[in-house]
Parts: structure tokens; sequence; C-alpha cells
């Protein structure tokens, strides 16, 4: 056994990519024990696409399988465990207005199976739950539910379901949504919190050397290991490591065209908005509109912050989604390629007039289901970025690793709470990990010792050094 530790602990693995995938990566193999590069060009950790939703259950997406939802609730559970101060604790509210055509009661059954698998975890460990009582995990409300709650006022610190419901009960255009609607404990995720968490966490692990502001331009396999050609402040140098992990999200068909092992995956550039509701003076919780995708009637999410402060989603080509904004692969890459109108918001950010005409369409979107929301204004740069999607499916959400080549694995995540299953199935691959537990805690030993204040101070830094308001980086919720 000490023989198979001194071994590990004399391999040298390269993760390329600072994105939540190789940042959550870099993490989990620096605390078991092994010596790790994460390499990012860019200055600092987890700056990509919009993270802001958990995704503990799936519910934003009908399309996808009961199977893929289960998947995602188990690597949200896991993921809150290892990243336990990134959570805003409030619930989401799906809604079913009369222009999407669908029948909220095909909700439910689905809603169903995912608790009762959330009672499962829970009951086999109890660290799992995360997410409040498995037995309060949806609740549903019909037309005079919602209609009482119009005359109540909002406690200062709601803590259950109706409270956070109040505000929605009065605002929203009632008369044109189905019924019911379901509340459930799907929480927020702090895209700001979650890169302070592992930024706090890699920067004082001996194991792990940041490469920040570093390009990967070239690798070639000798044999027995990777040779990577780094370019760092117009430095050009090689370094050798066992085994190289791709975790360079939109851009992972860059390194598997220098690592010659051709994939087959999709591209999708995404933008969400921040506006300010300075007339709003309550707690809202999350709300998804749900709308067929790609139309004008596209589902319209608004996500709440502190100081009211909401993001706004709008699955509509005008919004969120963009004209040829979803790309594939061809025979000659594995890296599809993005218009150069959006690969230049990637690389230089936006021009005014196109943010704020964007986020003025959100706003107005939000409106047609939440009339007053129309005297919300635009608050700054929109939270932007491109989502890999491995494979050809297009509406695939729960993904997490491939192997190809020498020594050499992709991550692929779709969704942020991926990453950490996928590490996982790394190094069991890999044969990394020789300890005996299993405990996402005692495993990972400085990421849980962090304190909320830690995280906070530094993610309200961060928020600010890329331009976004502090709110973005608060902690929201009960």
């Amino acid at each position: 056994m000490t023989q198979e530790i001194d071994q590990i602990s004399n391999l040298k693995i390269a993760v390329v990519g600072g994105g939540i995938a190789g940042a959550t990566a870099a993490l989990h193999l620096a605390e078991i024990g092994v010596n790790v590069d994460l390499i990012e060009k860019n200055s600092s950790l987890i700056s990509g696409p919009p993270i802001c939703h958990l995704h503990a259950g799936g519910n934003l997406y009908r399309e996808i399988s009961v199977e893929q939802c289960i998947e995602l609730l188990k690597q949200s559970i896991e993921s809150v465990r290892l990243y336990p101060h990134t959570l805003n604790r409030r619930p989401t509210l799906i809604v079913v207005p009369f222009s999407d055509g669908g029948d909220p009661l095909a909700l439910i059954p689905r809603l169903e199976q995912i608790r009762a698998v959330y009672q499962s975890l829970v009951n086999e460990d109890k660290a799992n739950e995360v997410l409040g009582a498995a037995k309060d995990y949806f609740k549903l409300y019909h037309r005079d539910d919602i209609q009482a709650l119009k005359e109540k006022q909002q406690n200062a610190h709601p803590v259950d379901y109706d409270d956070w419901l109040i505000p929605f009960a009065q605002h929203a255009d009632l008369e044109n949504i189905k019924y019911p609607v379901v509340a459930v404990n799907e929480f927020g995720w702090s895209v700001f919190r979650i890169a302070a968490s592992a930024m706090l966490v890699l920067e004082q692990l001996p194991n792990c050397k940041l490469k920040t502001n570093t390009r990967l331009s070239g690798m070639q396999w000798n044999g027995t290991q990777w040779s990577l050609t780094l370019e760092s402040e117009g430095n050009i140098n090689h370094q050798a490591y066992d085994y190289v992990i791709n975790a360079c999200g939109f851009e992972t068909g860059f390194v598997d065209d220098l690592a010659n092992a051709p994939r087959k995956r999709m591209v999708e550039f995404k933008a969400a908005y921040v506006t300010k509701w300075t007339q709003n003076e309550q707690l809202w919780p999350e709300v998804i509109f749900h709308g067929p995708r790609g139309t004008e009637n596209g589902m319209a999410q608004l996500t709440p912050y502190t100081n009211s402060v909401f993001q706004l989603h709008g699955m509509t080509p005008n919004i969120t989604l963009f004209d040829d904004g979803l790309v594939s692969t061809n025979a000659q890459s594995s890296q599809p390629q993005l218009p150069t109108r959006l690969k230049n918001k990637i690389m230089q950010g936006w021009s005014e007039q196109v943010r704020v005409e964007r986020s003025e369409k959100a706003i107005e979107h939000m409106s047609r289901f939440v009339p007053s929301y129309v005297s919300a204004n635009e608050f700054g740069t929109p939270l932007y970025g491109a989502q890999q999607i491995p494979g050809q499916d297009e509406t695939l959400r729960a993904a997490d690793v491939s192997f190809a080549a020498q020594n050499y694995a992709r991550i692929e995540v779709v969704k942020g709470s991926s990453a950490l299953e996928a590490v996982r199935k790394i190094t069991e691959k890999w044969h990394l990990f020789k300890g005996s537990t299993t405990s996402i805690e005692d495993m990972h030993p400085n990421a849980t010792a962090l304190t909320q204040e830690q995280v906070v101070c530094r993610a309200k830094l961060l928020a600010k050094s890329r331009g976004y308001p502090q709110e973005l980086a608060e902690v929201y919720g009960y």
C-alpha cells in the first residue's frame, strides 16, 4: 500500500481549463494528494457560462428523461457538499402559461419520482439532506391557494413556500397561467461563490500549481508521458505530465485536435441579463414560466438576488438564444465553430448597444408574465458564455467524462453540478486514489472547512473585478 501511494504521489497531472469542471477536477485531485497543474488562459477561475441554478432534479427541462433528472439530483447533492457555501436557498416556482400549450399536471409524476429518490439518498446518508426535508421537496398551488396569498404580507425572512410565493401572487398575471403551479426546492447556485471556494482552496494546497494567464499550444505523447507546450507572458516552455485532463468547456475540441483524439460535439452560446427592479421590496423565489424554446413564447426565467437585482433568461432568439448560436463539429476538427460575432462577445465583451437592447427585450419578455416588471432597468454586463454538449443530442443535460488516447480524458459537463462525478470517474479509471473513505467531507477537508465569510468576501471581489454587481455574489434566501 505504501508503495502504491508513493507511486501516485510521484505522478503529475495537467488539468487544462479552469472553469467549474477544471477547477473542481484540480481541487479533488489535490485534496487526495495528487500533484496537479491547473492551466487556465484567464487570470482567474470559473468565469464561463451563466451558472445560477443548481438543477437538483432538472425541473427546468421537461424534455429530458427522468433518468437525467435523477442523475442531476445526485450530482447536485454531491456538489453542494463539496461547495457548502454556494447555495441561494429559495424555492423555484414552475409555471405553465396558456401560451405554452403544456399541461402542469404532467410534471407531477416525475416530481414524485425525484422526491422518492431524494428520500432514499437521505436515508442512506443524512449528509445528503441539502435540499430540505424530502417530504417538502415540492408543493402544488391551485388558483384558490394563490389567490389567498395575495392578501398576505411577506415575512422579513421567508421560511416556507407560502411566504416565498406572496410576491408572485401579488404581481404575476394569474389569469393567463394554468394550475396548479409547482413550488420546488431547486435552489440557486452562485457562480461567484463557486469560483471563490475553488480558488481559496487551490491557492493553499502545495501540490497544486495554478498556471493562470497560460495557454496550451501543443501536446505530444512520447510513449510514457505527455509533453505540453505552454505559453505565458511571451514565454514558451515544455512540461511533462503523466496524465492530461481536458476541461476546456466549449473549447474542448481545440485540445482534442492537439491530442489527435477526434470527438463529435455541439457548442451553444447563451446569455442571461442582469437587471434591477427598484420598485420591488419583496423577496422572490426563482420563477420559471415554461414556453416552447426558440419561439417568441419561449421560457422566461426570473432569478432573484439581494437588493432587487434579478437575472433574466428568455429562451427566444433575441434574448438568451442567438441565431447560429448552436453549432456542431465537422470532419476537419473536433471544435465546433461559433460565428465570429459570438466569438467576439466571448473574447472582447459586449457593445453597449447590444447589451442594452437585449436586456430591454428580456425585461419586456418577463413583463408578459409579471406586468409590473416593465419598470425594471438594465443593470450591467450580461452573464454569458458557450456550453458544450457532447454527442449530437441537443437536449442532453447530464454528462460527465469520456476517455480517449493514452492517459487522456475529457470532462464534458453540460451542467456544472456534474463536475465532481466526472473527476471521481477519472480517479477510479486511472487508479489515482487508494484510500478507503468515500465521504466527500473526509476526502475534501480543505474545501469543506471554508467559512461563509471567507467565501462571500472573495466572491464579492471576483464579481467587482469582472464588472458585475456584488449582489450576484451575496447570500440570498434562508
